[in-house]
């Protein structure tokens, strides 16, 4: 939940407190019926749901831990498969209350959590207990679909509440805040079931709670892989993003362009079928190709006149320059070859090698394609953008000499199917620089070869 620096909206402060009265009622009758309550159950699996809460805010053992491996679900299932629905509410709550929330407006932030996963799991509980009565536990296969069930509802539980809270604490749109949290968050709530599941068989097993203990082992690790992958590519992220940047304030006359090159570069990827990775890396090629131009002196990169046969030189290195700054980036794999290659042309007229036809790498074909067609595109400091039409009908026209053939028509399957729409690149209004560039550059928009150049 983010909550504002000015305090909570009276809507949100009502949404907690309803929450908390809501979850209270939940978990009344296993105190009410204290006797009755399965307290050797419920207090393990409690303390056990606590301290997974607990770790990541431990200050010895919190920065090797995974963020999100506080919210253990497992445990909550295996009380939801174990024990009465008030119970299993309750199972929940201590950890919501020691976990690690974000300092501003911690204790609403705390008890809004424990009212969440007491009525998230009173409803996985009921759900549970209807589908699951007259069965014996260890019925499978139909045991899986209780428990799958009651995952679920776990998890619809939790998500509704979610963009309640979105709505209440933030004023986000209704829609914006329930669209697609169900289908992002179902298929980890049901591997939680099955692992759930799993542990409650062993608990009534003669091995006993210990042995289900172990369940959390794989789970865990999964968690911990999973939290690295993500941290990974934030770092990839994060990289791209530097190095896009300064691109874009050394040349402030295609700020934007990177990115729309990746997406256009994506979609033709889609069209070819690759597979995501494979689409992913393209896409970094695409946001990356310009970035040699960090070693292009700024003053021609700026220039308010026409290039000398010299200073086109100097710019035409810069592939070869951004090939040197990517070499070390592992991770950015095909993309390398994208960089210093998307200049060239299938004829074997472009640079920096001269390679023609199938020489040209798969993913510098792509760029070349969708460099050239956001350039015709986007409206730049000295000239119009050109309608999608005409950009695809000139793109069309070199195709076979400068563009592949292949790569042309599948961006226009493309953009038939989901169009386009590219936005203005420079923030200079024509004309601000008296006129100097839209005079010098008005030649380069004769032809797609000279729309990409700088």
């Amino acid at each position: 939940m983010r909550a504002r620096r000015a305090g909570l909206p009276r809507a949100a402060r009502a949404t907690v407190a309803g929450a908390a009265l809501a979850g209270a009622a939940c978990v009344a009758p296993a105190l009410e019926r204290f006797r009755e309550t399965e307290w050797a159950v419920l207090l393990p699996l409690a303390a056990l749901y606590a301290f997974c809460e607990y770790l990541p805010r431990c200050p010895l053992l919190g920065h090797r831990v995974p963020g999100n491996v506080g919210a253990f679900f497992p445990v909550l299932l295996t009380a939801v498969v174990l024990l009465p629905p008030e119970a299993a509410a309750l199972t929940g709550v201590p950890g919501a209350l020691v976990g690690r929330v974000r300092e501003h407006h911690a204790a609403a932030r705390r008890i809004w959590h424990a009212g969440q996963l007491a009525l998230a799991a009173y409803a996985a509980g009921w759900t549970h207990e209807l589908l699951n009565r007259g069965a014996a536990e260890a019925d499978f296969p139909y045991a899986l679909v209780p428990a799958l069930a009651a995952a679920l509802a776990l998890c619809a539980v939790r998500t509704a509440l979610d963009g309640w809270i979105l709505v209440a604490a933030e004023g986000c749109a209704p829609r914006t805040a329930w669209r697609g949290q169900f289908t992002r968050a179902a298929g980890p709530h049901l591997a939680h079931g099955l692992a759930g599941l799993m542990m409650a068989v062993l608990w009534r097993s003669p091995y006993g709670p210990v042995a289900a203990l172990f369940v959390l082992l794989p789970m865990y690790i999964c968690c911990w892989v999973f939290a690295q992958y993500h941290r990974e590519r934030g770092a990839h992220q994060a990289t791209i993003r530097a190095l896009v940047q300064a691109v874009d304030i050394k040349d402030r006359y295609t700020r934007g362009h990177s990115e729309r090159v990746g997406r256009a570069s994506v979609l033709i990827a889609r069209e070819l079928g690759m597979d995501d990775s494979r689409t992913e890396v393209l896409r970094f090629a695409g946001i990356l190709h310009d970035v040699g131009k960090l070693g292009v002196p700024t003053r021609l990169l700026r220039k308010d006149g026409p290039l000398t046969p010299e200073e086109r030189r100097v710019i035409e290195l810069h592939p070869e320059y951004g090939h040197e700054m990517v070499r070390g980036i592992g991770f950015l794999g095909e993309a390398r070859s994208a960089i210093l290659h998307h200049h060239e042309r299938m004829d074997g007229s472009g640079y920096p090698y001269g390679l023609s036809g199938g020489e040209i790498p798969e993913f510098a074909r792509v760029v070349a394609v969708a460099d050239a067609f956001d350039a015709m595109t986007s409206t730049r400091s000295y000239r119009k953008a050109r309608p999608v039409r005409v950009a695809l009908e000139e793109l069309e026209r070199c195709a076979g000499t400068q563009f592949d053939p292949a790569m042309v028509r599948a961006l226009g399957r493309a953009l038939r199917r989901t169009g386009w729409h590219a936005a203005v690149t420079a923030d200079l209004p024509a004309g601000r620089d008296g006129g100097g560039i839209a005079r010098a550059r008005g030649a380069e928009a004769a032809g797609a070869a000279q729309e990409s150049v700088r």
